[in-house]
């Protein structure tokens, strides 16, 4: 009996040292956050440049804390529910900035711009930024198994995605088509934002009714996530829901003053305010995405970690355009929807054809080392590239370069624009 209950002391240390760990980090987090909740609570509003460093690290500060919580909430959670739960929780940061821009918009026409500015800017930083960063990574790491001789050759040169891919890239083919719609229209209408927010709907139902039909090995948890994943299952739930409620309240603070503290320190600090909605903020709230990203990279698991990138592109493209016009006709603007001005439109094409070039290289499931050298190099030529012309002219650059590289995928074509609709018979069809 004594041998039989004598490792229970030693679980019970190693738990507590992970938690340990894990609330270590956790109140770094919450120690950045603090002084923003003291400004907001006292109305404490010194000067734009410092409310945009406060606001902004504490937004920083608790984005770490969703990603951490939402990943490792998996240990515990399945199930269509969970996945719409932690998919709304995940975007959180981005889409709250983002939101109220398109709110203030309704009632005052100035923040027009910058609700298109922010969802423009985050949408290409994910796709020119992190795509290729996380092949970078992976094909690096795979050097090391090629050298061991457990990977062949060509893993150093081309990023194998998962097969269960297949339908997120479906989807994100399908919505990157629509997105030409927008600078067609020259706005965002209320209609089309209701459209986008079905097909997000119907895109949670799909990968919920793919993931009941797969097996239930638990993925590998890595970094902060593991280490809460790693608690006691009493701890490490309550640990996880004070962690939402904690970082959704810091966020939903400081949304509203990071958003206009980004508006006047561009005049402050004599930079375009709209260079600074369209990239600071997108950079602050996706920072713990791309970390998270990385380090599944890191540790061999490169499929894993573009996958979640491109579900983050599908929910972008879905629920967060789609609900820019909700927010504008809530926020006292006409319900015709959100209005784009020329420059606006100039930017939903030259996101969209970008968006359509990522399509053209992952449909074929396959990611190689060149395409992302291309990818980061052509958004890199877009800072370059600031005059009207100049952006027309790199968004044909993008859609010609897509139909070079469908012709080459041509076969994955079909199967993928029919993935959405398809109800596959197992995981390995998804």
């Amino acid at each position: 009996m004594t041998n039989t209950l004598s490792p229970a002391p030693a679980t019970a240390v190693a738990v507590s040292r992970m938690g340990a760990s894990a609330w270590g980090r956790i109140a770094i987090c919450i120690a950045v956050a603090l002084p923003a909740v003291v400004f907001r609570i006292g109305g404490f509003a010194p000067n734009p440049v410092v409310d945009l460093l406060v606001f902004g690290a504490a937004v920083v500060a608790a984005s770490f804390l969703l990603a951490w919580a939402a990943e490792a909430a998996q240990k515990d959670i399945a199930g269509a529910l969970a996945i719409a739960i932690l998919a709304l929780i995940a975007v959180l940061p981005e889409y709250a900035v983002d939101l109220y821009y398109a709110f203030r918009s309704g009632s005052d026409p100035a923040y027009e711009q910058f609700a298109a500015a922010n969802m423009t800017g985050s949408n290409r930083l994910l796709l020119g930024f992190g795509w290729p960063l996380v092949v970078i990574i992976s094909l690096l790491v795979a050097r090391r198994f090629v050298r061991s001789g457990a990977m062949p050759p060509i893993a150093t040169k081309v990023l194998e995605l998962e097969r269960s891919a297949r339908l997120d890239v479906g989807f994100l083919a399908l919505l990157a088509l629509v997105a030409f719609l927008i600078p067609l229209m020259g706005s965002i209408p209320m209609w089309f934002g209701f459209v986008l927010l079905a097909a997000f709907v119907l895109y949670l139902w799909r990968a919920s009714k793919v993931s009941d039909d797969g097996d239930d090995d638990d993925e590998e948890l890595v970094g902060m996530a593991g280490n809460i994943a790693s608690m006691s299952q009493t701890s490490r739930r309550w640990t996880i829901v004070a962690l939402f409620v904690v970082a959704a309240a810091v966020i939903l603070s400081s949304a509203e003053p990071f958003a206009d503290a980004l508006v006047q320190s561009g005049s402050a600090l004599g930079i375009d305010s709209y260079f600074l909605v369209q990239w600071l903020a997108p950079l602050a709230t996706e920072a713990p995405e791309f970390i998270v990203a990385a380090l599944f990279a890191l540790r061999g698991m490169g499929g894993a970690a573009i996958g979640t990138l491109i579900a983050s592109k599908v929910n972008q493209w879905s629920l967060l355009v789609g609900s820019l016009p909700i927010a504008h006709v809530l926020g006292g603007g006409t319900t015709g929807g959100l209005p784009l001005d020329g420059r606006q439109v100039e930017e939903f094409m030259l996101t969209a054809s970008q968006t359509l070039l990522g399509v053209a290289i992952i449909i074929a499931l396959r990611f190689h080392r060149w395409s992302a050298i291309a990818l980061a190099a052509l958004f890199a030529v877009q800072f370059a590239v600031t005059d009207t012309n100049g952006r027309w002219v790199l968004s044909i650059v993008h859609v010609v370069a897509a139909l070079v590289v469908f012709w080459i995928n041509r076969r994955d074509i079909l199967p993928t624009l029919a993935a959405p609709f398809r109800r596959p018979s197992s995981p390995s069809q998804r």
